[in-house]
């Protein structure tokens, strides 16, 4: 068999992530590799947990991105914070707060489930019903923007909740993070992970995380070792820590911290608020184009992600034919649904650099074509 350079498609990445990368984010992976030790490269590593207390709206002081994807993230989450035999109550209403609980079980810990119907929010009274049942719950988890659904959950109610029962607050913002409001400190949030693929339109591969000084207490206080040495943010913080001064832990993947660090400077400079809003922009701009073809939205406007909206399939409709000849006909990617969803919506991602109305006018003009 006989090899030869990759040349990538140039699709149109309208799916639930990963989204279209700006060409400033591709320039700066192709920059010159550094030692993961070397001086600059430890420099770039402070402004990049600066940015990222900025994109989070935080003042933590363990700020800093995973070398591995958002499940990654998660994981090193329940795995510094959950111990063998601790209560975690968690928030399931799609795939990602099942995820959840797997890793409550994998951790030795006890999964208590709140679980609501799909395509709907979590049912605040449930859970605080299970809290106050409870007072040996530890930790409240769940997914504040859920991708299998795209439903938005009430990540400021739920942390008051957390906060009214003692319990830590742990949660999925792997695609909330520079989509829509996400306010670490003003919210009270214990511990987050997020994605570098979806609205920060970064290359996938990265997880950024920020832990409280609360959860680092809890963390530092184990009595059992975190069940990963990778993950353990005892060991990782000597690497990700201040000053010039540097202990090894891992090579870290110095380009695409270059590409993350260049993703975070462009959030930077267009402003939260205004990438929010270019977001819910977006999302209007997108579910009129789909109304005027007869499509209908699954999720109630009241709490619909503006960057993850599903979409109902008509009856008669084929989904992998519909998916296939976008992808082959027009270049345009956009999502399958998951688990109860499956095979009864389209997911179409509205994240990061995607989120403009060139990519929305195209993905509305190419699903006209091949569903009617």
């Amino acid at each position: 068999m006989q090899y030869s350079t990759f040349i990538p498609e140039q699709r149109t990445l309208m799916g639930p992530g990963p989204s279209d990368v700006s060409p400033r984010v591709l320039n700066a992976l192709a920059r010159s590799t550094l030692g993961h030790l070397d001086p600059s490269f430890i420099g770039l590593m402070d402004e990049i947990k600066a940015l990222l207390q900025y994109a989070f709206k935080t003042q933590n002081a363990l700020t800093m991105p995973v070398s591995a994807p958002g499940s990654a993230g998660m994981e090193a989450c329940f795995a510094n914070l959950v111990e063998p035999g601790d209560k975690v109550a968690v928030c399931v209403n799609g795939v990602f707060g099942k995820r959840m609980v797997e890793n409550v079980v994998r951790c030795g810990g006890e999964a208590v489930v709140i679980e609501d119907d799909w395509g709907q929010q979590t049912d605040l009274d449930k859970v605080d019903a299970a809290l106050s049942a409870d007072p040996a719950i530890k930790i409240l988890a769940f997914v504040h923007a859920e991708t299998s659904t795209g439903v938005r959950n009430d990540a400021q109610a739920l942390c008051q909740l957390a906060k009214k029962y003692k319990c830590l607050s742990l949660v999925d913002a792997v695609t909330s993070l520079g989509g829509i409001e996400v306010d670490v400190d003003g919210w009270g949030i214990d511990a987050i992970y997020s994605g570098s693929q979806k609205c920060l339109s970064c290359v996938p591969g990265l997880s950024p995380v920020s832990f409280s000084p609360k959860a680092v207490e809890v963390i530092q206080a184990r009595t059992h070792p975190v069940q990963s040495w990778f993950l353990d943010m005892n060991l990782i913080v000597g690497y990700w820590g201040k000053g010039g001064k540097r202990a090894y832990h891992h090579t870290a993947p110095v380009n695409s911290l270059y590409a993350l660090h260049e993703s975070l400077l462009m959030l930077h400079e267009e402003g939260l608020e205004n990438a929010w809003q270019r977001h819910a922009d977006g999302h209007r701009q997108l579910a009129q184009g789909l109304s005027s073809l007869g499509l209908d939205m699954a999720v109630d406007e009241a709490f619909r992600l503006p960057q993850l909206n599903v979409v109902r399939i008509p009856d008669g409709v084929d989904d992998a034919d519909v998916r296939g000849r976008l992808l082959n006909e027009f270049n345009l990617e956009i999502g399958a649904g998951l688990g109860e969803f499956a095979g009864n919506v389209w997911r179409i991602g509205l994240m990061g650099h995607a989120c403009k109305a060139r990519n929305i006018d195209h993905c509305v003009a190419s699903l006209g074509k091949v569903i009617n």
